[in-house]
């Protein structure tokens, strides 16, 4: 999808965000997570939108290289390399390039390693950390396959394709 076509967004009014947020929170109490919140992909849009947050893309260079990234948003791997070795440096690096201070929602392919980036970042201090739900690919389907019922890209949200 061309990143000049803009999504139809309902208007966001200040109760609307804190519906949001609200949702997003609930969502990981009820999955006893340990981070901030949860937030769907459409919710995720509309919050890097209005810069209500940053959106930190934690996927590979691989990833974003071959399979496509959100336009503007902050790149901090959680894993690297085809082995995927964890990035010990993801909490300092998250840190230097956002600050503690922003509401930083995290996306990797599925919504688990945004998960487990989330935690690493709560648990470092970061307070309204906010994973992705579905990601950027989704979940497999009954074939294996990504994309075919939920993700950033099934929902037809912007993004680009080097």
């Amino acid at each position: 999808m061309n990143s000049a076509t803009k999504i139809e967004l309902p208007k966001l009014d200040d109760n609307k965000i804190q519906q949001i947020f609200t949702d997003a929170k609930q969502r990981v109490e009820d999955h006893y997570l340990e981070f901030t919140g949860t937030v769907l992909p459409h919710e995720a849009w509309a919050l890097f939108q209005t810069g209500h947050a940053v959106i930190v893309d934690v996927r590979t260079n691989e990833e974003r290289k071959f399979v496509g990234y959100v336009e503007d948003t902050i790149h901090i791997p959680w894993a690297t390399g085809t082995a995927l070795n964890r990035n010990p440096r993801f909490a300092k690096e998250l840190e230097t390039k956002v600050g503690k201070d922003k509401v930083i929602l995290l996306l990797c392919r599925s919504g688990k390693r945004s998960a487990a980036a989330a935690n690493v970042a709560f648990n470092a201090g970061f307070e309204n950390i906010y994973n992705i739900e579905q990601g950027f690919e989704g979940d497999l389907d009954e074939d294996n396959h990504r994309g075919a019922f939920n993700g950033w890209r099934f929902h037809q949200l912007p993004w680009r394709q080097e």
